[in-house]
C-alpha cells in the first residue's frame, strides 16, 4: 500500500522522500508541473535515458480515458444530461485533469521501471 502512495504522492522510488517535481503547474495558466532532473535526498536519477518519457504518454492516454469513462457513465446513466452537456462535461474534466494526469503518468512509469 506504500508503494501506491508513493506513486500518487510523486515521490522517489529509491528513498521514497525526495519529490519527483518541483512545481504543481497550474492548467488555467497554461504551466506544465516541473520535474526534478534528481531526487534531492538519495540522488536518484529520474530519467533513465533520452526519451524515458515517451511511455509516459499512453499512461496518461489510459487515465485520460478512464476518466472519460467514468465522467460518461457518471453524467449520461446517473444524471441523465443530454450528449452536448455530457459531451462538455468530459472535455472539461479532461483539461483539468490534465496537469494531474501529467505527474501521475511519469510516477508510474518511473515506479513501473524502479529495480530494487
Amino acid at each position: 500500500m506504500s508503494k501506491v502512495l508513493n506513486v500518487v504522492k510523486c515521490k522517489c522510488p529509491n528513498c521514497n522522500e525526495g519529490k519527483v517535481f518541483s512545481g504543481q503547474g497550474n492548467v488555467f495558466l497554461f504551466k506544465m508541473p516541473t520535474m526534478n532532473e534528481r531526487c534531492s535526498e538519495c540522488n536518484f536519477k529520474f530519467e533513465k535515458e533520452t526519451g524515458f518519457f515517451f511511455g509516459a504518454m499512453f499512461v496518461s492516454y489510459a487515465l485520460a480515458v478512464a476518466q472519460m469513462i467514468i465522467s460518461l457513465v457518471l453524467f449520461w446513466y446517473f444524471v441523465d444530461l443530454s450528449p452536448l452537456r455530457v459531451f462538455t462535461i468530459i472535455a472539461l474534466v479532461t483539461i483539468l485533469l490534465s496537469t494531474f494526469n501529467f505527474r501521475l503518468s511519469r510516477s508510474i512509469w518511473i515506479h513501473l521501471f524502479y529495480k530494487l
